[in-house]
């Protein structure tokens, strides 16, 4: 849509109400995130397969197996494991789905398709009960594969729908309705899950109905972005013969074989690698710490839960504004500082102060969603034109494959200490190397190589 002689141009106002739609999918999928991945998956199935395995309701340690395609592995493990694999498989399939998605003029159908997959496998962990644990571990692969390969596509519109200038801002927004979304329904679950005998359910049936929610919640809302957003043609692909498919591979190993040739992008890509893996473990080993560490009861720690996922949307408007002023690039780098701030910080808590653990909590949660939001709008930035699919795989597939170093690194320092506080310390090294990646990265030629135009402020 263009301006003719004596027209108001409109495209804006058309990219702004598409904006708006494409925002609502992270509303959608947030909630699969925080109340099943993040919250009540684990320690649920820990339960059910600690039946299957005969461990009793009160024993909590229980190391007792369950045999996994001829593999016996620990109850208490198997969500562990079981989203590990995912994370793993994932970092492998993306990047051929990405090759797909650029191929593709339909990029929301393949999100909304492969979200609504998602959704319905996600709804089966309502039928894990008892101890009947198998359709659980399907569920929750499937699901959470389907789930990065939605991203995927989701990811690529935003190049569509935005201009350079614009990136952030709506990457942000995007970021700040999914931590809403996913804070309102993990605040109605986590009431439905502690007072579940006001509301006559039991304590199991109270969390499968939770997890089914999240799987609705999914699937309801990614209607509104799969009806409003519009499909594109595909632009600069590369030149492949064979079917989709074929075609799929063969740019992905064009793309891979070229990727040397857009060092600054490559160069992003590490230092995310490494400051990702330290945000995702920093949330990942919070609750331990604080209950492990710190002494904190269940109360203080899901009051945490929920104060992160609020102000985090605060956060990620926040770092809007501060990026438009100063640019992506200076906030991502300001923000891998505040990091090494906060885990150096979390050493000196004292033992039961809710206080400082909450103030804590908050600064987490402000830079936790600010840089992450950045961190895919300046990624944008550093792509060429016709393969955001592809180069956001690669960028899904360095924030899934690598995200168990931090753990790897904490659990080794603690066994080797004996204490978390030098473990929580230690995570620091990731930031550190993050920074120093992003030191050695000069944007305004990174965005230049890759072919789009440099913000006003980078």
């Amino acid at each position: 849509m263009t301006a003719g002689p004596g027209f108001a141009d409109l495209t804006p106002l058309a990219r702004a109400r598409e904006q708006k739609a494409w925002n609502w999918y992270d509303w959608a999928n947030s909630a699969f995130y925080t109340t099943v991945l993040t919250v009540l998956f684990a320690p649920y199935m820990i339960t059910v397969a600690g039946k299957a395995a005969g461990c009793s309701d009160a024993d909590e340690t229980c190391r007792r197996t369950v045999s996994v395609l001829g593999l016996h592995l620990a109850a208490g493990s198997l969500p562990f494991y079981l989203t590990s694999f995912a994370t793993i498989s994932s970092a492998f399939l993306l990047p051929v789905v990405g090759a797909f998605v650029d191929r593709s003029s339909h990029k929301k159908w393949h999100m909304a398709g492969f979200a609504w997959s998602g959704a319905f496998f996600a709804a089966l962990l309502f039928f894990m009960k008892d101890d009947h644990w198998q359709v659980g571990a399907v569920a929750v692969v499937l699901s959470s594969i389907l789930c990065g390969c939605s991203l995927v596509s989701y990811y690529a519109i935003l190049v569509d729908i935005s201009t350079e200038d614009e990136r952030d801002r709506v990457s942000s927004r995007g970021w700040a309705w999914g931590y809403l979304g996913g804070g309102l329904l993990l605040l109605v679950n986590l009431v439905v899950f502690l007072g579940h005998d006001t509301f006559g359910l039991s304590k199991g049936l109270s969390v499968r109905l939770s997890l089914l929610s999240a799987a609705l919640w999914w699937a309801g809302f990614t209607i509104i972005p799969f009806r409003r957003l519009r499909d594109r043609p595909p632009q600069h692909v590369v030149a492949e013969s064979g079917s989709i498919v074929q075609r799929s591979f063969g740019q992905l190993v064009t793309t891979l074989r070229e990727a040397r040739t857009f060092p600054m992008t490559m160069t992003f890509l590490v230092a995310f690698l490494f400051y990702n893996d330290g945000i995702q473990t920093v949330i990942g080993v919070a609750s331990t710490y604080g209950s492990k560490q710190l002494g904190f009861g269940q109360s203080v720690l899901i009051a945490t839960i929920l104060l992160i996922q609020f102000v985090a949307w605060g956060g990620a408007l926040l770092f809007a504004r501060l990026a438009a002023r100063h640019g992506s690039y200076r906030s991502i780098l300001w923000g891998t500082y505040a990091w090494m701030v906060i885990v150096v910080l979390a050493l000196f808590l004292p033992r039961g102060n809710v206080a400082l653990f909450l103030a804590l909590g908050v600064a987490i949660a402000i830079v936790m969603g600010g840089t992450q939001a950045l961190s895919r709008s300046f990624f944008s930035l550093l792509i060429p034109r016709g393969r955001e699919g592809e180069y956001f795989a690669l960028y899904n597939a360095c924030e899934r494959g690598t995200s168990w170093f931090g753990t790897l690194l904490f659990g080794l320092v603690f066994q080797l200490s004996g204490s978390y506080r030098p473990a929580i310390v230690s995570l620091v090294v990731f930031f550190v190397l993050g920074a120093y990646f992003l030191h050695r990265l000069d944007p305004q030629r990174g965005i230049s190589e890759a072919g789009n135009a440099v913000p006003e402020a980078v």
